[in-house]
């Protein structure tokens, strides 16, 4: 069975009911402190002075005000004041933990009032002690329940700061994801544009290669609806669009892994390229996916891993691939950690989903980091894959 958490109203109730037992507990001793013994009307009081606050964090202020009128009532009666002071104390904390300056004032007010008020029902000879004791016992509280307040606040505007920074950066990664998409759905089209002419051209005199042209236009037709598929489920939010970004710009893929490997290895960082199984196309947007995974974790051990050689490795399966890339830094760099999710990690997460992928993130054991991302060869393989978890 999982262990949850007390509801907050099931710890202010016990709260108050541990305050009624040590208050009661206390007031056993009136007589012995030369007041005069607690008879039931008193005890009545004393739980009025403190089980109201069970119900401090719905209604602070109205839960103040009845501990407070109990413990006048109970003042007046000629009881040890010292008995009834634990509820007004923890109903003030709770007003300046959740109110105002201004309001917590005039509560601060009133609970200075109530104190001094005891000390001229008990005739106290050091009505100095008793005005300082106020004072100092009434600021603590409001600074502790000031501190609580403004740390409540902060976190607050930190998790709706995180969330929008999140919201921002996702939706950054999938506009540039999407115009990837648009360059890999325009090489399909092309494709299908190129073998539609020779397919007519060849229609009548040469059937064999129009049917060969027709194979091909199904596979890539086929390759780019299953692209558009999975960046409409992907991609929710509106396409980022870079005005200033041509439709001329290449696209990478792991035929320009080894360019990057030598522009990492210039960086200072000794990079391993090894390939295991036979090398063979793969659809734009799987080989696109790869490439950028492998960039953004080369870039990772250049800015974060000194000193660290690195190895990527390229494993051909028959029906997906694998990329895995390693080093070996010493340690764990919390910023390259996971948690929270950086920009470039949700990037390589995005991607990975995209096409069907999964992909790891995380610490080695022997120590260094690790990313290993396995993608289906083709969209259809992906497909295939995706129905088969349904």
């Amino acid at each position: 069975m999982r262990f949850r958490p007390p509801r907050p109203l099931a710890v202010d109730t016990l709260t108050a009911l541990a305050m009624v037992c040590v208050a009661v507990l206390l007031g056993q001793e009136s007589a012995a402190q030369g007041w005069p013994e607690l008879d039931g009307p008193a005890y009545v009081l004393v739980v009025l002075a403190h089980l109201p606050v069970a119900l401090r964090g719905r209604a602070p202020l109205v839960v103040l005000a009845a501990v407070e009128t109990a413990s006048v009532l109970y003042i007046s009666a000629g009881y040890w004041p010292v008995v009834s002071t634990f509820g007004p104390m923890l109903a003030l904390y709770t007003v300046a933990s959740v109110r105002q300056a201004r309001t917590t004032a005039v509560c601060a007010g009133v609970f200075v009032a109530v104190w001094v008020y005891a000390g001229i029902v008990s005739d106290s000879d050091a009505m100095t002690s008793v005005v300082a004791q106020a004072l100092v016992f009434s600021a603590v509280l409001w600074r502790f329940g000031h501190l609580a307040r403004r740390a409540a606040e902060l976190a607050r505007e930190l998790r709706a700061e995180q969330a929008e920074r999140f919201r921002r950066e996702v939706a950054e990664e999938r506009g540039r994801m999407a115009r990837e998409l648009h360059d890999v759905v325009a090489h399909h089209m092309s494709v299908v544009s190129v073998q539609a002419g020779l397919a007519r051209f060849v229609f009548d005199s040469d059937p064999a290669t129009a049917r060969a042209a027709l194979g091909t236009i199904g596979d890539a037709s086929g390759d780019a609806l299953e692209e558009l598929r999975r960046m409409l489920q992907v991609l929710r939010e509106e396409d980022l669009r870079d005005p200033d970004r041509g439709p001329e710009a290449p696209m990478p893929g792991l035929a320009r892994l080894g360019d990057l490997v030598e522009r990492v290895r210039a960086g200072g960082v000794p990079v391993e390229l090894r390939v295991e199984g036979t090398p063979r196309p793969l659809a734009p947007g799987v080989e696109l996916c790869a490439y950028r995974v492998v960039q953004e974790s080369l870039t990772n051990i250049l800015k974060h891993a000194h000193r660290a050689a690195a190895v990527v490795e390229l494993r051909y399966g028959e029906h997906e691939m694998t990329v895995v890339i390693t080093d070996d830094g010493e340690g764990v760099i919390p910023d390259r950690l996971p948690v929270g999710g950086g920009h470039g990690l949700i990037g390589m997460r995005e991607r990975a989903k995209l096409y069907g992928g999964t992909i790891s993130i995380g610490p080695r054991s022997e120590g260094g980091f690790a990313v290993r991302l396995t993608l289906p060869t083709t969209a259809r393989a992906a497909r295939r894959g995706d129905e088969t978890t349904a």
